[in-house]
């Protein structure tokens, strides 16, 4: 991963900088749109409810939660589309689950859905990008900008580093690109590995 960087180590922002400065970027993101990587396995969301209730181990509950979100997220692809640009993600699966996993793919499929497009991959697939480490959770708004998202030791959300070189960021949305085209269409996936499962257990 380090060679797509080229040695830019990019700029770190403050969470509120970030937060301001993504909402403003990302509704001008232009050709070839919004791609993303996660790969982390477990993250936190304090500040969504229907995490609170999936952390809370009541599972039923945070599906109804989500469930009830549909006209928010068709609300929202709608103006991405009506803004002239898609979204992409790639995710990174190891199996067995974890828990939180087992409740974004979960959201993820509402999302895929509606048109956030998602294709899962192994590990197996990014383990030759890894050499020096996890690859980072980043994502291109066209080729004018990147960011990383920086995560606490407990996954939840902190800082983020943004770039702005288009040969950067080009290079990185290609690479995250190509992981799309060799990934599984996450319906497809959720229907084989996620749908069958029971609740997972929080200890």
């Amino acid at each position: 991963m380090r060679e797509l960087l080229g040695g830019d180590p990019g700029e770190l922002l403050a969470l509120d900088t970030y937060w301001a400065d993504f909402e403003q970027q990302f509704w001008k993101t232009g050709p070839p749109g919004f791609w993303k990587l996660e790969r982390q396995q477990t993250f936190k969301e304090p500040n969504d409810e229907g995490w609170q209730t999936f952390a809370a181990s009541r599972w039923h509950e945070s599906l109804r939660i989500l469930d009830a979100r549909r006209p928010e997220f068709e609300n929202y692809y709608r103006r991405i589309a009506d803004s002239g640009f898609a979204t992409r993600r790639v995710r990174v699966v190891e199996e067995p689950l974890t828990p939180y996993l087992q409740w974004e793919l979960h959201v993820l499929r509402l999302r895929h859905e509606y048109g956030g497009l998602t294709r899962v991959v192994g590990p197996d697939r990014v383990a030759g990008a890894e050499a020096d480490g996890p690859l980072p959770e980043i994502y291109t708004l066209g080729i004018d900008v990147m960011y990383e998202a920086i995560y606490d030791a407990d996954g939840v959300l902190e800082a983020a580093r943004r770039w702005r070189d288009p040969a950067v960021v080009g290079r990185c949305q290609e690479f995250i690109e190509s992981l799309y085209h060799d990934g599984e269409p996450l319906d497809d996936y959720f229907a084989r590995a996620v749908a069958p499962l029971e609740p997972p257990r929080l200890d």
